[in-house]
């Protein structure tokens, strides 16, 4: 005679959430890796080499500065998965459930529009430079479509018909409008929001959370510098 297995009562572990896509901003980065170097080259050199007052001024800027400048260049990233939008600014962190979503906006900034707020994605900035090069590019794509359809349609349109040189389906022009770099992730992000939106996984509370481990060391770089200001 067997006897049943008991059942066990601990909870089930939850499916793990997919893997995020991850935007970030590659010159912003770049930037900032150069404002760090620069300001621990000058600001260690005036630490080692200074004189009276000058190391301690320049320890406060030094905690002062290195958190802001990585708040707005390596610390901006947009994090994208099934379930939901979380986008790291300089100073908050706020997850967006898909659900909660009521518009992606592109303008002169990306934006994503939740709960009757507008949160900007400072990963994603938006490039009015790389719009007008996309233009420029789709632009010379037409031209060239244009040129290649008027000098060789006539002459070439046996070879195609018939199976010839030209078949294949193959082509140099790309499908759809060229776009620039981050117009196209907000692309990919609304794709996202638009087929995830009534997921039950995708529901939700918008959160909002104040990034205190880059405001607390600013504030008291600025409270330190300012006191020894006021006291020379």
């Amino acid at each position: 005679m067997t006897t049943p297995e008991p059942q066990s009562s601990a909870p089930q572990p939850s499916a793990p959430q997919s893997p995020d896509r991850i935007y970030r901003s590659p010159a912003a980065m770049a930037g900032g890796f150069l404002l760090l170097g620069i300001a621990g080259w000058l600001g260690i050199d005036a630490i080692v080499s200074g004189e009276g007052r000058t190391p301690w001024l320049a320890l406060a800027a030094l905690i002062l500065l290195v958190p802001l400048v990585v708040a707005f260049t390596l610390r901006p990233a947009v994090f994208a998965n099934q379930e939901r939008l979380r986008i790291r600014n300089p100073f908050r962190v706020i997850v967006l459930p898909w659900g909660q979503i009521e518009a992606m906006r592109s303008g002169y900034s990306n934006e994503a529009v939740a709960a009757g707020r507008k949160f900007q994605l400072w990963a994603v900035p938006v490039s009015l430079r790389g719009r007008k090069k996309a233009a420029r590019r789709e632009e010379r794509r037409g031209a060239d479509g244009a040129g290649r359809g008027g000098a060789f349609g006539g002459g070439l349109s046996g070879l195609s018909g018939a199976g010839g040189m030209l078949g294949g389906g193959r082509t140099a022009v790309p499908d759809g409008p060229v776009r620039a770099e981050t117009d196209r992730i907000m692309d990919e992000l609304r794709e996202l929001q638009e087929a995830q939106a009534k997921s039950e996984a995708a529901q939700g509370e918008v959160t909002v959370r104040w990034a205190y481990e880059v405001v607390g060391p600013a504030v008291a770089g600025a409270v330190l510098l300012a006191i020894l200001i006021a006291t020379g």
